[in-house]
């Protein structure tokens, strides 16, 4: 099966990975300025994860699968990948595993390292999303606040959400298996693992999933890498300072 995506432009193929719980929509926004220099913008929806396809399977071995098989698909070749979170996980994944397919890594912060599990409160809040009698998103936001008290965070994961029938809603991600396969999303990359092509980590000034010791894992993986700060800006770095990641990014392409 093939990942749904939406396609922006004309020209070198340069395809995004959304984070854990989001989708391509996330990424538009850029998409449409990146798309403006020249790239054809492929703003993926990764397995489990908004329109694309439902399995049981959730793994970065099967994620980095779904890019070959979508390179195929759409006749792709030399891409530029970019990743963030869940996704800078499966485009590094991706890289090392199949580097012919690839020319140029981003990765938006994450690092290769294990990640111990933390999503526990957003996925009760989001089991716990009735819709038998919630039929909006008003009320949906109601209930998550019992779980989830930062509004950004609330609002990101309320995207989640669409009309499966004029009066009934649904979570478009797949939430049993990601909530059963949950220790998959901070599984870390194979301790022999190298890409030797040119690699940019950017992180955000607040985040903490970046930390100076993990720039040795970084440069152990990624030797041909640099690592470069989003100012005033923490883990949604691309979504809270949009103007320098996207120029952090066209200035490293």
């Amino acid at each position: 099966m093939v990942l749904h995506s939406q396609i922006i432009g004309t020209g070198t193929p340069f395809l995004i990975l959304h984070g854990f719980l989001g989708m391509s929509d996330n990424w538009k926004s850029l998409g449409k300025k990146f798309s403006a220099h020249g790239y054809q913008m492929h703003l993926i929806d990764q397995r489990n994860h908004g329109r694309s396809f439902h399995d049981s399977e959730f793994s970065y071995k099967a994620m980095a699968q779904d890019i070959v098989t979508y390179c195929e698909h759409h006749k792709l070749s030399n891409i530029i990948l970019l990743g963030h979170s869940m996704g800078g996980k499966t485009a590094m994944e991706f890289a090392v595993t199949y580097p012919e397919n690839i020319s140029t890594l981003l990765i938006a912060d994450i690092a290769p390292k294990h990640y111990k599990e933390h999503h526990q409160d957003v996925l009760r809040g989001l089991n716990e999303l009735d819709f038998s009698v919630i039929d909006s998103r008003s009320k949906a936001d109601q209930e998550l606040n019992k779980y989830i008290k930062d509004a950004t965070l609330r609002i990101f994961l309320l995207k989640n959400i669409y009309r499966i029938a004029k009066s009934k809603l649904a979570l478009r991600v797949n939430l049993p298996v990601v909530t059963k396969e949950i220790a998959q999303v901070g599984k870390a990359l194979s301790a022999n693992a190298i890409f030797k092509k040119k690699t940019l980590f950017i992180r955000g000034e607040n985040s903490e999933y970046i930390t100076p010791i993990d720039e040795i894992g970084i440069q152990k993986h990624f030797p041909k890498s640099q690592i470069k700060t989003v100012s005033n800006a923490g883990h949604w770095l691309h979504a809270e300072n949009p103007d320098q990641f996207y120029q952090i990014v066209m200035n490293f392409l």
